[in-house]
């Protein structure tokens, strides 16, 4: 779980987070939307601990808010530590050009020393556990065997967001952050990363955040959803609470299209 305690972020004298407050739930897609320049990528970088913030509190923690550490308190090394916690779903998937499928999903355990940390024990993984691991992970995301020594260029833009999610969970992380994981994607393929991102959030009981504009992903998969307007937190609420809301910035942004707009009508 993750607790934004009224923080705030500035750049020089601009005010990009004001008096932000929010809970980000374990085992819920947690999305972030709005406008562009609403504060959504700060907010995230926030999170992660990227951006140092310039009041108030994020508190991480585990087994139902017991265990609460605070991002801006961790020193470099504890930092590092939390980020083996957390894996990352970046826009346009950006897999390494130069490594096979196999060797991008492989890349975290090398990059955290191959440490991989099970219910039980750290432990070091070889090559060879690394691989059972990492193909694990690949046929998780319905990635078939053959495609696993192709390179990126050699596979679709679905295929290729789907190794970025394996990639993603290889570690096995309790926080998975996520930019705009349909980027570039077709309808069709968009709606099976979404399903996918769910369902591991559920399977793994993961804490995942989205950066999204995606109104169909807002309105499939959002458990928990936050929207930012100039800085500001403007609601909070499930999908199934947007459908009901009568915050006048939050339908303009979500029912701007003819579509969404007669779909709440009927509500």
């Amino acid at each position: 779980m993750i607790e934004v305690q009224d923080i705030i972020k500035r750049f020089e004298n601009n005010v990009v987070l004001n008096h932000v407050s929010c809970d980000m739930h374990d085992g819920q897609v947690n999305m972030i939307i709005g406008q562009s320049g609403s504060g959504k990528t700060v907010l995230m970088k926030c999170l992660i601990g990227l951006h140092k913030i310039d009041g108030g509190q994020i508190l991480i923690s585990h087994a139902n808010g017991q265990d609460k550490r605070s991002i801006s308190a961790m020193s470099e090394s504890t930092l590092r530590a939390f980020h083996r916690e957390v894996g990352m779903l970046f826009q346009g998937a950006a897999l390494f050009d130069s490594m096979s499928v196999l060797d991008n999903v492989m890349f975290p355990m090398r990059m955290f020393g191959n440490e991989v940390e099970s219910q039980k024990s750290k432990d070091k993984f070889d090559e060879v556990r690394m691989e059972e691991r990492a193909r694990f992970c690949l046929q998780r995301v319905n990635i078939p065997e053959h495609v696993f020594h192709l390179m990126p260029s050699e596979i679709s833009g679905g295929q290729q967001k789907r190794v970025a999610i394996a990639r993603a969970i290889v570690l096995n992380p309790h926080y998975l952050f996520c930019d705009e994981p349909n980027s570039g994607l077709d309808p069709k393929t968009s709606i099976v990363i979404d399903q996918l991102i769910h369902d591991i959030t559920e399977e793994y009981n993961m804490c995942t955040i989205i950066n999204s504009h995606d109104m169909n992903s807002i309105m499939e998969i959002g458990d928990n959803i936050v929207f930012l307007k100039n800085g500001n937190k403007e609601w909070q609420g499930s999908r199934h609470d947007i459908m009901h809301s009568n915050n006048e910035a939050l339908d303009d942004f979500v029912f701007a299209s003819e579509l969404f707009k007669k779909v709440k009508s009927q509500k």
